[in-house]
């Protein structure tokens, strides 16, 4: 298999039908959430999430450079930081902001793919931080970093739904 090629065709996809639907998004609904059950984002958090859903894990996995501030790691952080609630994630304030956010995403993530190299995205192996001692190959995590913003692509797709905008099977898989 090849690494190189799978991440980057992958990424062309999802990026490529995520930012059609970020086409779609109203800007007046950046504070919409479903009325039913808890702890969803917004609108606006769910953007901004989306925005770098793939390139800061891949840059993390990569470099090991998870964003954080100087001589913190990411193992120390207790749970709640790690995965906190949804109404303590930042947001963006437009979705122009969003749209700009995820090329530079996309960006990062293929020059991540390029810094590993094929021999690296296929034989080193890496745990995340949040599976200490769960190694897989660094190819197969940036793999799961694209798969996590297609999953937030979803979540997007069907927050439009409920929202009544007309989107339908093509905007959530591209066209062929």
């Amino acid at each position: 298999m090849n690494w190189t090629q799978l991440l980057k065709n992958e990424i062309e996809s999802t990026y490529t039908t995520t930012a059609r639907l970020l086409e779609r998004v109203d800007p007046k609904s950046l504070d919409w959430k479903p009325e039913s059950g808890s702890n969803w984002m917004t609108v606006r958090q769910l953007l901004k999430h989306i925005a770098n859903a793939c390139g800061a894990g891949c840059k993390g996995f990569v470099s090991g450079d998870w964003g954080l501030p100087a001589g913190m790691k990411i193992e120390d952080l207790p749970p709640e930081e790690m995965l906190p609630p949804a109404e303590k994630l930042p947001g963006v304030e437009s979705v122009e902001e969003a749209k700009k956010q995820l090329i530079e995403d996309k960006t990062l993530a293929l020059q991540m793919i390029d810094q590993a190299g094929e021999h690296d995205l296929a034989h080193r192996q890496v745990a995340a931080p949040w599976a200490p001692g769960v190694e897989f190959a660094l190819g197969h995590h940036l793999l799961q970093m694209v798969q996590h913003l297609d999953r937030h692509k979803g979540q997007l797709f069907y927050y439009l739904k409920l929202q009544g905008q007309p989107v339908n099977t093509v905007d959530l898989w591209g066209q062929s």
